[in-house]
């Protein structure tokens, strides 16, 4: 399986962040370093629904069917990418037990890890959601040693799974979103206001104010044009 590494000396040494922050970031750079930079986090209508949801899934403990165990808020780390956090829900399906007695949880015991994620919404496809799924899969990855290539979101409006391929891909996309969120964290950047759509429903909207803030596409797209000489 290809890794792609934080190009960074010194990464088992950074401070880890949580889970969710990718998910900021994913959604708006801006709102995640408000939250992770500044520290400032208010609650609306979609954040409380979230939590109330949370807090009724994430009840610790787990139950067994068969060679299968469904591991709940299953607390989870990555030193390699700096995160923590914790799994909805984990099915870890077992090998046949051998005849030697041993610790169920060995690496070669594990037949195949699928994280679950709860998401309050309706079964729609977001690559914040789905980079989330995926950084909890690369936490996993390292802590049973591993190759996970799938898992799901369970969308609760919908009550229907979503399944999702860990591909090269989003595999990409998730691990550059944990650098960019470790430069932010780092260097205590707080990007620009983009003034988007979604705006209107981010809980930090009136703290951002994003119409007044942000810049103008027509003068990013003149900034980019003058300054930037990358290929």
């Amino acid at each position: 399986m290809q890794r792609y590494p934080i190009h960074s000396a010194g990464t088992s040494e950074r401070e880890r962040f949580p889970l969710s922050a990718i998910n900021q970031y994913l959604y708006c750079p801006r709102r995640a370093a408000l939250i992770h930079v500044e520290g400032t986090f208010t609650d609306n209508e979609h954040t409380l629904i979230g939590s109330q949801f949370h807090e009724q899934a994430d009840l610790p403990g787990y139950e067994k069917a068969a060679d299968t165990e469904m591991l709940r808020a299953l607390p989870i780390w990555s030193q390699r990418l700096g995160l923590s956090g914790k799994c909805d829900i984990v099915e870890v399906k077992f090998k046949r037990p051998s005849k030697r007695k041993k610790s169920r949880y060995l690496p070669e015991n594990v037949e195949s890890v699928y994280p679950v994620e709860y998401k309050k919404g309706k079964r729609r496809k977001f690559d914040n959601d789905d980079a989330q799924l995926c950084a909890q899969a690369l936490c996993l990855e390292e802590m049973f040693g591993q190759e996970i290539p799938q898992g799901a979101i369970f969308h609760a409006s919908s009550k229907r799974r979503r399944e999702v391929e860990f591909t090269e891909d989003l595999r990409r996309l998730t691990e550059q979103a944990i650098e960019a969120m470790h430069r932010l964290i780092e260097e205590e950047a707080v990007p620009q206001a983009v003034h988007k759509p979604q705006c209107s429903e981010c809980s930090l909207f009136d703290h951002c104010l994003p119409e007044i803030t942000s810049v103008p596409p027509t003068l990013v797209r003149a900034y980019r044009a003058v300054f930037d000489t990358t290929d």
